[in-house]
C-alpha cells in the first residue's frame, strides 16, 4: 500500500513517536508499505510519522547513492524503537531534503558518526556504528521520531527566510510526483 505523505505543518510531525512490540498489529505490511512508499515518491529514507503513525519506525533504502556514497550499496534497512546512543566526530555540512517539506533542500550541520541501539523487522536488538553519509541519513530520519525536522537545524534567518515556502507546503501549494496529506 502506497500511503500520502504527511508534509509540513501537520502535528504528528512534531510529536515524540513511541516504542512499539513484536505484536503490532500488521508491521510487516505497514514496513512493506513504507517501503512502496518511499519508492514512489523517489525518497531514501522515511519515518512512520510522515504517513501519519506516531511510532518509533523508519526505513531507509540509501542504495541507489552508491556511486557517490560506495558505503552506501545495499544499504536497506529497518529501525524499529532506535536509540541514538552517542554521537561523535567532526561536523560536517550537507545539503538535505526531505518528502514532508518538497522543494526545499538546505545545508544541514550532523556529527560524522554515529551510534544507534534499535530492532530489526524480526525484533532482533541491534548495535551498530555508522559514519559518513549513512550516519546522515539515519540522523536526519531519527529526528522524525522525535518530532524533528531538518529545518530545525538552521539558524534562525535562514528558517525565516523559508516561512513563504513552508506556508505553501502546509496548504498543499507545491508539485510533487506522489500524494501528501496536509494539516487540514
Amino acid at each position: 500500500m502506497i500511503y500520502p505523505v504527511v508534509v509540513y505543518g501537520h502535528p504528528v510531525l512534531r510529536k515524540v513517536t513511541k516504542d512499539i512490540d513484536n505484536s503490532y498489529e500488521g508491521l510487516g505490511d505497514l514496513i512493506d508499505g513504507m517501503f512502496q512508499t518511499m519508492y514512489r515518491a523517489e525518497g531514501i529514507g522515511l519515518a512512520a510519522p510522515q504517513i501519519g503513525k506516531s511510532i518509533r519506525l523508519f526505513v531507509i533504502d540509501a542504495s541507489p547513492l552508491a556511486d557517490d556514497y560506495p558505503e552506501l550499496k545495499d544499504f536497506k534497512k529497518i529501525f524499529i524503537n532506535a536509540r541514538i546512543t552517542q554521537r561523535e566526530g567532526d561536523e560536517d555540512v550537507h545539503p538535505e531534503g526531505c518528502l514532508s517539506l518538497p522543494a526545499i533542500q538546505e545545508d544541514v550541520k550532523r556529527p560524522t558518526k554515529i551510534r544507534i541501539e534499535y530492532y530489526d523487522e524480526n525484533f532482533t536488538k541491534k548495535e551498530e556504528e555508522y559514519e559518513g553519509f549513512a550516519a546522515r541519513v539515519i540522523q536526519h530520519e531519527y529526528d522524525h521520531l522525535d518530532g524533528k525536522l531538518f529545518i530545525d537545524h538552521l539558524n534562525p534567518l535562514k528558517k525565516r527566510l523559508l516561512k513563504g515556502k513552508l506556508t505553501s507546503i502546509s496548504k498543499g501549494k507545491v508539485s510533487v510526483s506522489y500524494r501528501i496529506k496536509t494539516p487540514v
